[in-house]
């Protein structure tokens, strides 16, 4: 039975997705298939090239991710992500989707166009570095002479990219919406209002994930709470192992229908 596992982008709390990979791997489960948006595309670059959950945690921790952004003084965005390609590079220094050692499929939206792409091909640190691209936060990445933004714009589970291509779909969902203190600044006001943007159109998609893991811890952390990586870490685990029997049943269900 082919396995295949959709990340959902969030920001920081992105890193929960390692913790509930790794209580994944300890149910004995791999997977055959990765589609990943903005932080689910880089941590299921991670996974795809072969890292443990254990030693992207510390690749995140450790590569000073925000020493490396430069102000983007063109104004289409507050920073650039395309001066870290480097230091991706010395994580995956092939820089190739043929070159992981599971299919990865990265999504991001093509600005002018207004298009959703999917990039399974060819280059990768840079398409995945696209999908991180936050409108107004970061300016757009240029590939191949066209623009490209966070995938989460239209897609921030993307299930249907795989779906097809597997018998049994994992989501994982950290972008959580719920009860938080009164928000008393413009960033909080801004952030807020995207999470619920987003959260609208991604709804329809839970119900095409045979397990959909949602900690509801993660709704009161923030998506640039990078410094609390370890507590996202840690509730993306707990809350998985708590999932166990109920994912064990699902597993087992689907196999029997095979």
């Amino acid at each position: 039975m082919k396995i295949g596992l959709a990340l959902s982008g969030g920001g920081a709390r992105g890193i929960a997705h390692l913790g509930v990979i790794k209580a994944l791997r300890e149910m004995d489960i791999h997977f055959d298939q990765i589609a990943g948006t903005s932080a689910g595309a880089i941590t299921g670059a991670l996974l795809a090239q072969g890292y443990t959950p254990d030693e992207s945690l510390k690749i995140i921790e450790s590569s000073s991710f925000v020493r490396h952004l430069r102000p983007a003084w063109n104004r289409m965005g507050l920073f650039r992500l395309d001066t870290i390609v480097d230091l991706y590079r010395k994580y995956i220094p092939h820089d190739s989707f043929e070159g992981l050692q599971i299919p990865l499929h990265v999504v991001a939206v093509a600005l002018n166009e207004g298009e959703l792409t999917i990039f399974d091909q060819g280059e990768l640190i840079r398409p995945v570095l696209a999908s991180c691209c936050l409108p107004g936060v970061f300016e757009p990445m240029l590939i191949n002479k066209r623009q490209f933004v966070d995938g989460g714009v239209l897609n921030n589970l993307p299930v249907d990219v795989i779906e097809h291509k597997v018998d049994f779909l994992i989501g994982s969902h950290c972008n959580v919406l719920g009860p938080r203190k009164p928000i008393k600044s413009m960033r909080g006001v801004i952030e807020r209002s995207l999470v619920l943007a987003v959260q609208s159109k991604t709804k329809e998609r839970f119900s095409r994930c045979q397990v959909l893991i949602e900690p509801p811890p993660l709704a009161q952390y923030s998506t640039t709470d990078i410094s609390k990586a370890r507590e996202l870490f840690r509730i993306g685990y707990q809350y998985t192992r708590s999932m166990a029997a109920d994912i064990e049943k699902a597993l087992d269900t689907a196999a029997a229908e095979q």
